[in-house]
């Protein structure tokens, strides 16, 4: 089969199938069918290749078969598959950007608990993130990726910061100038950057993934989940902890445990600076005075306490006694979780904004990206961040 570029993939969007039916035919589906678009799809409805072929009654091997690109489905399969998956038929059809993704490319932050499905719905998502930001990309100019080492998915070892992580935390807030106290507004200065920032679905493997992040492809991209706890402290320190990967772990493969804690501690010196924070930390288990620095530094007075141990401020059983007290104080002034939607600098806009910009500026419009993009309208909403207001009809019986 002759290779298609992204014009000829739209021409054959275009061209019809009839009146009745617009866009491409069955058969025109069928004759340029991409199994890694099936792949991908499968991942993100969290099928397996046995669930999907029971919907629409082949072999789970001839699903395999047509990922592996060995065999293509019969023209009458295709509106099925695209049926049972939720997608448009032309999602299957060669042609168009794909930022290719595995498992050992992404960093997990609860990666013990993140199931083998859940970790490929995930590389799907970050996939359609990266195919949403380089359709943007081609009309308007996203901030730079200025992110030590990082080159459009490639580490380059001559700039990368020092492996270990409270070294590397200290250089990269040198090098963005960010000083020694507290950083407000993470995410924004993530944005600006160049590093895609997204929130997940608000779905259950979503919530059991919580966050993760790759720079294997030519933006790095983090992803985080804003409704496991929907607190802005812990949000921050997940946020700090996929830039801890970014830059310790880009020419690493995920899946070590030791990448993990070296993250928790690039994002703890990051946030709480040792030499800044520790005149700020009481030498006893004060914690009023720790939810008064939550405040300021923006971390949880779990993370201080965390932190009044790891600088031997507490011995472990006194840390013990705090956490038991602690827990005690849960949901009361100073000590609740405080909502990230109150927290705009922690939210994340790139992508919208950009959005916006090429709208006004180019001839851009949601149906347009949609049919480029070849996902269902409520896909770009979702992953842009645009609501969809409009009333919803509710039928009485």
């Amino acid at each position: 089969m002759q290779m298609m570029n992204e014009n000829d993939f739209l021409r054959l969007v275009d061209a019809g199938g009839s009146a009745a039916s617009p866009g491409p035919s069955p058969q025109a589906v069928a004759d340029a069918f991409d199994g890694a678009r099936l792949t991908q799809a499968r991942h993100l409805a969290s099928l397996t290749k046995k669930e999907l072929a029971e919907a629409i009654g082949v072999s789970p091997a001839a699903v395999g078969q047509y990922e592996a690109g060995v065999t293509r489905p019969r023209p009458d399969l295709i509106p099925r598959i695209a049926e049972v998956l939720s997608v448009p038929l032309p999602f299957f059809i060669h042609g168009r950007p794909h930022g290719k993704l595995d498992g050992s490319m992404a960093h997990f932050r609860s990666l013990r608990s993140t199931r083998v499905h859940q970790r490929a719905k995930a590389v799907a998502f970050v996939e359609q993130v990266w195919e949403l930001t380089f359709a943007l990309e081609k009309r308007i100019q996203l901030p730079y990726v200025d992110l030590p080492g990082f080159a459009g998915g490639e580490v380059q070892s001559g700039s990368v910061l020092p492996r270990d992580p409270v070294d590397a935390a200290k250089a990269l807030r040198e090098y963005w100038g960010l000083g020694l106290g507290p950083i407000s507004h993470l995410v924004r200065h993530m944005e600006s950057r160049g590093i895609i920032v997204i929130f997940s679905k608000d779905d259950e493997d979503s919530v059991t993934v919580d966050a993760f992040s790759t720079s294997s492809l030519p933006r790095p991209i983090v992803v985080l989940t804003p409704n496991r706890f929907d607190d802005v402290y812990r949000h921050r320190f997940t946020a700090a902890h996929e830039l801890g990967h970014l830059v310790l772990h880009g020419d690493a493969a995920a899946g070590d445990m030791r990448q993990e804690r070296e993250a928790d501690a690039f994002a703890a010196e990051f946030l709480t600076p040792r030499d800044s924070i520790l005149p700020d930390l009481p030498i006893r288990a004060d914690l009023r005075r720790l939810a008064e620095l939550r405040q300021v530094w923006g971390v949880s007075v779990d993370s201080l306490l965390y932190r009044c141990r790891e600088l031997g401020l507490l011995s472990d059983s006194a840390a013990s006694r705090a956490y038991q007290r602690l827990a005690a104080l849960r949901g009361q002034p100073g000590f609740n979780s405080e909502p990230i939607t109150g927290f705009p600098g922690e939210n994340p806009v790139l992508l919208s904004e950009a959005f916006d910009l090429a709208v006004n500026h180019t001839d851009l419009t949601l149906r347009s990206l949609a049919r480029e993009l070849a996902w269902p309208i409520s896909r770009v909403r979702e992953l842009i961040g645009i609501a969809d207001n409009r009333p919803a009809l509710r039928l009485v019986p």
